[in-house]
């Protein structure tokens, strides 16, 4: 065997787990329309093995900070902290990071976003009582 076939091999070992393919592959094959193996081929050619390894841990990371943006937007906190100024950036960190944890344990996003925005409200009348 020679060296490209046993990294073509290593690539698909990595790429073919059952973690990979549950959280990675098949979802975005299915967004993208494609099969498994046009996606697959595609990220062959794209990364290398280090970034195949690795891709795994930056698409959980990622996940986080989308989710942590979303919230931003669905809260509108981009107007209440940056436009209107009126609730403090720590305070907003802390509600979108308390939030972000709650869904990742369980919660749904609709009953997290739906706290959020009383924990928001109250923020703000605190706010008004300064």
């Amino acid at each position: 065997m020679d060296d490209d076939a046993k990294l073509k091999l290593m690539q698909k070992r990595i790429i073919k787990s059952y973690a990979w393919q549950r959280d990675i592959i098949v979802p975005l094959s299915k967004e993208f329309d494609c099969t498994i193996e046009e996606l697959e081929d595609l990220f062959f050619d794209l990364l290398d093995m280090d970034s195949l390894e690795n891709l795994h841990g930056t698409f959980e990371s990622a996940e986080d900070i989308c989710l942590y943006q979303k919230l931003n937007a669905d809260l509108r906190l981009c107007w209440f902290i940056g436009t209107l100024e009126l609730i403090d950036p720590e305070e907003g960190r802390n509600l979108k990071m308390k939030l972000v944890n709650e869904i990742k344990s369980g919660k749904s996003y609709e009953d997290a976003l739906k706290e959020g925005k009383l924990e928001l409200f109250q923020l703000l009348k605190k706010e008004a009582e300064n």
